[in-house]
C-alpha cells in the first residue's frame, strides 16, 4: 500500500484551499508533539525531582525549547531524566522542523517540477 500523503509528481499542484488545510494538519501535529513532550517532561520532573507542578512545567518548557533547565537536578534519579530528556527534546526539534517544513518545501519542489514539464524539449 503507498501512503498518498503528498500528491505525486505527476499529479497537478493542490489548490491553496487544500495546501493550506495540509499545513494546519501539520500545524496540529506539531501541536500535538510538543503538549506530549511538555507533558512528559513535566511528569519525569514532578516525579524525580519532587518538584511542583509549575516548577516542572518551567524547566521542561525550557529543556524543550533549548534553553536549559532553571534548577539544576539534586537526585541521580534526576540528573539521568535530565539528560535522556535534554536528547530526546534535541530529536524532537529536529523531528518538528522537518514537518513543520515538509508541505512548504513539497510544494516549492513540486512547483519546480511541473514548470519544468511544461517545456517538452526538457527531459
Amino acid at each position: 500500500m503507498i501512503w498518498r500523503g503528498f500528491e505525486h509528481r505527476t499529479d497537478p499542484l493542490l489548490p491553496r484551499r487544500r495546501f493550506l488545510r495540509r499545513v494546519a494538519r501539520t500545524l496540529l501535529a506539531g501541536v500535538v508533539v510538543v503538549a506530549l513532550s511538555l507533558a512528559i517532561g513535566m511528569l519525569g520532573y514532578h516525579c524525580t525531582e519532587h518538584m511542583g507542578w509549575l516548577d516542572a512545567y518551567a524547566n521542561a518548557a525550557m529543556i524543550l525549547s533549548g534553553m536549559g533547565p532553571l534548577a539544576a537536578p539534586q537526585t541521580s534519579a534526576g540528573k539521568l531524566f535530565a539528560g535522556s530528556y535534554a536528547l530526546y527534546s534535541g530529536l524532537v526539534v529536529v523531528f518538528l522542523t522537518g514537518l513543520l517544513f515538509a508541505p512548504f518545501v513539497h510544494r516549492l519542489l513540486h512547483r519546480f517540477h511541473l514548470e519544468r514539464g511544461k517545456d517538452p524539449a526538457q527531459p
